[in-house]
């Protein structure tokens, strides 16, 4: 039997995705998660095989507890399952560590073929999301990203710095940086903008 771990912050998804994966005769829902650091956990006490993941969920996304889980040493493979056909959620994903990334409108059937292909070592990734993945680098640093993300938030510089225990001229130097690998005018264009190509 492979053994799957689903995160999901949704409760109806959750329960559809449980569901679905739990009529397959070789595959057993061992666990399910509201959010990211509920995966870990979990992955750690259960061990299961594979992970399917959304890729935006509370306290941790699918991406951040991937890389969680890889650097904890655990042999859990992840499938990260979303709604964004997002070339830098797609690229970040694979930096940390996922085997699978599958869109939530994929047919039924692609979810349960991709836990077999993954718990088998292969990767399952949309040929064209993956071509797009690599035609466009992401320009931003964790750090600016991070900086991006609360200003998205509409955390002012002062309280970026107070997050992030940065002093507030780095964080300002962070933003400016961003906006201008970005090619727009203010921190609020630069998340819109690094949020639609998945790189926050």
């Amino acid at each position: 039997m492979i053994r799957v771990l689903l995160a999901e912050d949704q409760a109806m998804v959750l329960g559809a995705l449980a569901a679905l994966l739990e009529i397959e005769r070789d595959i057993e829902v061992v666990g399910r998660a509201r959010n990211g650091r509920e995966a870990v956990d979990l992955a750690v006490r259960l061990r299961p095989d594979v992970l399917v993941a959304d890729i935006e969920m509370p306290e941790l996304g699918g991406i951040e507890a991937a890389a969680e889980i890889r650097a904890r040493g655990l042999p859990t493979r992840l499938v990260v399952l979303t709604t964004f056909a997002r070339p830098g959620y797609l690229r970040r994903a694979l930096e940390a560590g996922a085997q699978g990334y599958l869109l939530k409108d994929a047919p039924a059937e692609k979810l349960a073929d991709a836990v077999r292909r993954v718990h088998a070592g292969l990767r399952v990734l949309d040929p064209e999301l993956a071509v797009e993945a690599w035609s466009e680098a992401d320009p931003l640093t964790d750090r600016e990203r991070q900086v991006l993300r609360l200003a998205e938030e509409g955390a002012s510089s002062p309280d970026i710095a107070l997050r992030l225990e940065l002093s507030e001229g780095t964080v300002r130097n962070y933003l400016s940086t961003a906006i201008s690998k970005l090619g727009v005018s203010n921190r609020i264009e630069a998340a819109r903008v690094a949020r639609q190509k998945g790189w926050l």
